[in-house]
């Protein structure tokens, strides 16, 4: 049997356990398959390791979605989070190059995606609070916020969530080290159903930039923490 004699239920499962790129490789052998790979039911859940994969076009974004993770584990990660005054030229072209790549891609989702129920970011050091507080206006479902190593974050996004998060249970703002131990208390206070941790955020060094004497301080603990 071809596998185009499949039934579409059977397709979309074959499709379903193949990654991106081969899901689109095989879209291309016929009409057919392009229309599975094209199925909203098939993008349902999405993972990305870099910002560079948000801008392949091997993927759907649709109302389908519900779940969404950016992950981003290389060493390169060390870059972006470096405090803005403390980057030299190279590292600050580094960014440039990417800066707003994934605050760009929440966007479409927020247009496109309004049914999302979980959305985790890791080491997207250059996500905004504005953004993240367009996807709570826009994705009224959505129950899980996992945040980790995302260095703009700041009690602006605690605050969203306290005012925008009413379907939120789930909050996580780990190594987020611009966000304080006031604003971890109102969502406590404003949000008490919503089960929230911060492992190594408001006790972290925020970005505010020291006075002379505490400059060599400051880097010599920031090396030991990466």
């Amino acid at each position: 049997m071809h596998i185009t004699q499949l039934n579409w239920e059977c397709l979309l499962h074959l499709f379903s356990f193949l990654d991106k790129n081969s899901r689109k490789s095989l879209a291309k052998t016929c009409h057919k398959l392009l229309e599975v790979f094209q199925d909203p039911l098939l993008w349902s859940l999405l993972n990305f390791h870099s910002p560079a994969e948000l801008k392949k076009d091997n993927f759907l974004l649709g109302p389908a979605l519900k779940y969404l993770s950016i992950c981003w584990y290389s060493e390169r990660v060390k870059v972006c989070n470096i405090e803005d005054w403390m980057k030299n030229s190279f590292q600050k072209d580094f960014c440039n190059r990417h800066e707003n790549t994934v605050n760009d891609f929440l966007l479409e989702v927020c247009n496109r995606c309004p049914n999302l129920l979980s959305l985790t970011l890791s080491g997207c050091g250059h996500v905004t609070d504005d953004c993240i507080l367009l996807l709570l206006k826009s994705c009224p479902n959505l129950k899980t916020l996992k945040l980790e190593n995302c260095v703009r974050i700041t009690d602006q996004t605690l605050e969203a969530v306290t005012l925008y998060g009413g379907s939120l249970q789930t909050l996580h703002v780990d190594f987020c080290r611009n966000i304080t131990q006031t604003g971890l208390e109102r969502v406590r206070e404003k949000r008490p159903s919503v089960m929230l941790r911060a492992e190594r955020s408001a006790n972290m060094i925020p970005d505010n930039k020291p006075g002379k004497k505490l400059m060599l301080e400051k880097a010599s603990r920031k090396l030991v923490q990466l």
